[in-house]
């Protein structure tokens, strides 16, 4: 009798969806190279900068919170598909627009498909994956999402190279957005082949379907035992969203939640959005700006390998103080080299310093935590919460950082998000549990005897 996973047919259904978080970060982080250029086009200010880099997060907010209740809805696999088309339809508006306010609602447009996907993604991989790698194959998504981010800056900075200044500013840009039509259509053709999450089954009536993909993911004894534990959790349930907010499962939201926002809190996406503008503040050429922000989408691939390898080793928790540490210390000495007019290969160091210290924990680990610690029956409504207070948290660092640099400047700025990291790391010690190694329904059994 076969009791293992099937790696490869496990493998694919995590790329499969993971390509959801591919999408994600090039469509987040495609901005970066675009918004000097698409300042000087549309002639904007400092809080309009903000708001061109930032309105795609408004619609990532709308996104996750639309996402939860939909996915329940209509199931995981077809909420997907749906996010894909939006993908496609969203980068050939943003290429064309002939005003900010047609290239924000453009961009909004597409983060509505980001935030449905940045909720969606990981929540089916955790529902089809065997406890023992489930950190390991959501860390994945992550995977996906920093190389999703690496790819767009190096096809930033190819497209940037193609012409001078002024055809950047007048054309470039533009190509830079039209660019994710290509990945969008095979993101949704992927989703289309691939079967629906079974605990959605399970919960919508249809235990044979349900079954029949647990035997593939990990064999017939494997399945009978997850379909019972699935019945049991189910019939413990009731579903309503008053029940998210009692005792037990309150305390899981607001671990889902303010974990969410302490990731964000941290800037890495003031530099993941910024990066180049970031660097040439500092003192760098245009086209060495661009090289040293592929430089940090680099690093940041690399170590989440390293998460990739540990989560399931380690933990959760201990990654994650790890982790905020070793972002404190970056942070500050980022703001030094700031305040001390630093710059070059030391100002580099420290970016990257944090950009791995954050690839290894507060990157993936909120991400597999969220997709873990809620019942079946309210999983979807649940992260919709926690992933649309990561959204508005982005949003505010986004649109802030702009004035922030003008108004505090740059070294005090970053010492403020090495501060919101100390206070994340507090957060880690005192109130985040440890769910390496259990199943979906053990975790959501603790939270009911804490309630």
């Amino acid at each position: 009798m076969n009791t293992r996973p099937n790696y490869g047919y496990l493998l694919l259904l995590t790329l499969a969806a993971a390509l959801g978080g591919f999408l994600f970060g090039y469509d987040t982080a495609v901005v970066s190279g675009a918004i000097g250029f698409l300042r000087n086009h549309f002639h904007l200010s400092a809080d309009l900068t903000g708001w061109a880099a930032s309105s795609l997060l408004v619609g990532c907010m709308a996104g996750a919170m639309i996402a939860g209740p939909v996915g329940d809805r209509f199931g995981r696999k077809w909420s997907l598909v749906f996010c894909a088309g939006i993908f496609a339809v969203s980068s050939v508006a943003s290429a064309l627009p002939h005003s900010l306010a047609q290239f924000a609602w453009s961009r909004f447009a597409g983060g509505v498909a980001i935030g449905g996907a940045s909720m969606l993604s990981p929540l089916y991989i955790a529902e089809v994956a065997p406890e023992k790698i489930r950190g390991t194959l959501v860390a994945l998504y992550q995977l996906a999402i920093v190389l999703g981010i690496l790819v767009v800056f190096f096809v930033n900075l190819h497209i940037q190279r193609l012409g001078d200044e002024t055809w950047n500013t007048h054309t470039g840009w533009r190509w830079m957005f039209a660019s994710l039509t290509l990945p969008s259509t095979l993101f949704g053709a992927l989703m289309l082949v691939v079967p629906e999450s079974p605990r959605w089954l399970m919960k919508a009536g249809r235990r044979a379907a349900a079954q029949a993909v647990l035997e593939k993911v990990g064999g017939l004894e494997n399945a009978q035992r997850e379909i019972r534990q699935i019945e049991a959790a189910l019939q413990q349930e009731e579903g309503r969203w008053a029940e998210l907010f009692s005792s037990g499962y309150g305390r899981a939201l607001v671990i889902g939640i303010l974990l969410a926002v302490f990731g964000q809190f941290s800037g890495i996406n003031a530099i993941m959005y910024y990066a180049p503008e970031i660097f040439k503040a500092a003192g760098s050429g245009t086209d060495a700006a661009f090289a040293q922000t592929v430089t940090v989408g680099v690093v940041n691939l690399l170590f989440t390998f390293v998460a990739i390898g540990l989560v399931d080793r380690a933990g959760r928790k201990p990654l994650l103080i790890a982790g905020t540490l070793a972002q404190v210390g970056a942070l500050s000495a980022v703001g030094l080299m700031f305040q001390r007019g630093v710059s070059g290969m030391p100002l580099l160091a420290g970016i990257v310093s944090f950009t791995a210290a954050f690839a290894v924990a507060m990157g993936p680990i909120p991400w597999i935590v969220n997709a873990e610690i809620f019942p079946t029956k309210l999983r979807g409504r649940a992260m919709s919460l926690a992933i649309f207070t990561l959204w508005l948290a982005d949003f505010l660092v986004t649109q802030t950082f702009p004035r922030l640099r003008e108004s505090i400047g740059p070294a005090k700025t970053f010492w403020v998000y090495a501060f919101c990291s100390l206070l994340s790391t507090i957060f880690v010690v005192a109130l985040v549990p440890e769910t390496k190694g259990r199943t979906l329904e053990e975790i959501e059994a603790s939270w009911r005897r804490r309630g």
